[in-house]
């Protein structure tokens, strides 16, 4: 366990150990990496050979020079970096994505540019994070009927705005 001191507190936090694979168009650019103690995701770092330019509108598939092998039990979940999208309106679709701990191929990172401007990603950039997440496997069954709540099936929206 790692421990952060705060103010009047201490956090600790539980660690795991992950192998990571760094390949070979990679090999230059920074591990992940927490920025502060406190920090729950780690950065994802843009391992394109060439700057990869971003019209308004546009995707594209960033390489991250990575692959990871995650115990069972566990996941990644790719996210946003906030000052990105706040500064320029780049985000990532399918967020939060899902790494599976049996997925042993390079991470790469889905960019939109939503903003109004071309957007430019450079090598080294650091274009998502990245938070490890316990995993609960669910046991289906079928039921003819289910418990009665307040909500009942009331939805999008149902309760207002």
């Amino acid at each position: 366990m790692e421990s952060v001191k705060g103010s009047s507190r201490r956090i600790s936090f539980k660690e795991i150990e992950i192998q990571i694979k760094i390949h070979p168009h990679a090999q230059d650019l920074p591990l992940p990496d927490y920025q502060t103690a406190g920090a729950s995701g780690f950065d994802l770092f843009a391992a394109c050979s060439e700057p990869v330019l971003l019209k308004p509108g546009e995707r594209a598939l960033i390489p991250t020079g990575i692959s990871l092998a995650l115990p069972l039990g566990v996941e990644v979940q790719t996210r946003p970096r906030s000052g990105l999208a706040v500064r320029h309106g780049v985000t990532l679709l399918n967020t939060p994505g899902t790494i599976d701990s049996d997925y042993r191929g390079e991470i790469k990172i889905i960019l939109i540019n939503l903003g109004s401007e071309t957007f430019k990603v450079e090598r080294g950039m650091r274009i998502a994070q990245a938070v490890i997440a316990e995993v609960i496997k669910a046991r289906f069954a079928a039921a003819d009927n289910l418990d009665a709540t307040l909500r009942g099936s009331g939805g999008f929206g149902h309760t207002g705005v």
